[in-house]
């Protein structure tokens, strides 16, 4: 990486800022501080607790952040509810605690004036349909309190929707998932689907009457996981108005190391930690593990043939970025956390895109499905209302 590409990549960054698809930075304080912002001051350097600082997303150039208000999917009824609220919640306290630097959004337009204002556009979006609990109320709820989209499925199926590493039940969408979608695009909610299974992704194209998303998905084609994108589906968004955003997560994104993560997710196990944890015990789990197993090691340039691939078949106008910071236990290395979009940025004018084309990656298409997705709410509102449907009544079971 070139001192010349990196400067060329921080002056496309200050033009059009990363909006990036997904940051569990939420869940990391849930975990570590019980939310409290005295305890973990986002204002102070956190790099040895987290791959997220106010500092560090400025010098990653970051403009806007959709904050997963994720909560596991082993989590269910009521309790994943609640948990969602209490996510939810720290959203709107972390951008409360910090008016200088960052601002809630829920809309395009909010998005373009925090640009304006040099402060950095906050959304949400909350993983995995569980959150709903299968409640189309609950689901206006979540959106009425800002969340802009909802992951179908996190790791484990919903009963409505299949999950990318579950068993298949559903087939894919069930008719009342099919209604989950049609509800969302009522209400002008980005539908996600990263973490879905195929079937899913293709019944939503199918269904969606507004632009979809894969919030932090990458290309199938390039690493043959379940979680990534299929080039069909990915095929599919141009005709749908969608946005293919990659993830960094190496086990998605470098073949060798899916097997690594695997095996690295049952010691995990065997501690007595969920894989997913990333509190400083399971880290310390996770690194003398690495010591004695050492991985294999995405790079830029692992996650930018990702982005190859799926401009090539996708098109400029529908890819964009989602690292999964503070989702993950490991990260490539120059993409060590949120400061590290430059060197992306870099590696990929250094194969010879354009700087267009790098401000539609960055800002331009996240913003333009956004609005396109409120545009459809506007006229989706204007000829129905609120579905009341339930899942007994849909789909016949309880």
């Amino acid at each position: 990486m070139t001192p010349e590409l990196l400067a060329r990549a921080r002056a496309v960054l200050r033009d059009t800022p990363v909006v990036d698809g997904h940051n569990d930075l939420p869940w990391a304080m849930r975990s570590q501080v019980g939310y409290d912002l005295d305890a973990l001051d986002l204002a102070a350097d956190q790099s040895a607790r987290l791959h997220t600082d106010l500092g560090r997303l400025r010098a990653g150039g970051v403009g806007a952040q959709f904050w997963s208000v994720y909560v596991r999917s082993d989590f269910a009824g009521d309790r994943a509810v609640s948990a969602t609220l209490e996510q939810i919640d720290f959203v709107h306290a972390l951008t409360a605690r910090y008016p200088g630097v960052l601002r809630l959004a829920l809309t395009a337009d909010d998005m373009e004036a925090a640009r304006a204002e040099g402060r950095i556009a906050s959304l949400m979006g909350a993983e995995g349909g569980h959150s709903i609990d299968s409640s189309l109320a609950t689901l206006r709820a979540l959106h009425t309190l800002g969340v802009r989209y909802l992951t179908l499925t996190h790791n484990d199926n919903v009963p409505w929707a299949d999950s990318a590493t579950d068993l298949p039940a559903a087939g894919g969408l069930t008719a009342f998932g099919e209604e989950v979608v049609r509800e969302m695009n009522r209400l002008g909610m980005l539908v996600d689907l990263s973490h879905t299974s195929a079937d899913t992704m293709r019944d939503a194209l199918r269904v969606s009457e507004a632009p979809v998303i894969f919030s932090h998905s990458s290309a199938r084609a390039v690493c043959d996981h379940p979680r990534n994108v299929p080039d069909d589906v990915l095929a599919a968004l141009p005709a749908n108005g969608g946005l293919a955003m990659a993830t960094f997560v190496p086990k998605f994104v470098l073949p060798a190391a899916i097997e690594w993560t695997l095996a690295a997710d049952e010691n995990m196990r065997a501690h007595g930690f969920h894989a997913l944890e990333t509190t400083p015990a399971a880290m310390d789990c996770q690194r003398a593990y690495e010591a004695a197993h050492p991985r294999p090691v995405a790079t830029p340039a692992t996650v930018a043939d990702h982005l190859d691939h799926m401009r090539e078949v996708a098109g400029i106008d529908h890819i964009g970025i989602g690292g999964d910071f503070d989702g993950t236990a490991f990260v490539p290395a120059g993409l060590d956390d949120v400061a590290g979009y430059p060197n992306l940025i870099a590696e990929l004018l250094g194969r010879g895109w354009s700087e267009a084309d790098l401000s539609k990656l960055t800002w331009h298409n996240a913003v333009r499905v956004l609005r396109g997705a409120e545009t459809a709410a506007r006229r989706l509102q204007a000829v129905r209302g609120p579905s009341i449907a339930t899942r007994e009544q849909l789909d016949g079971r309880g």
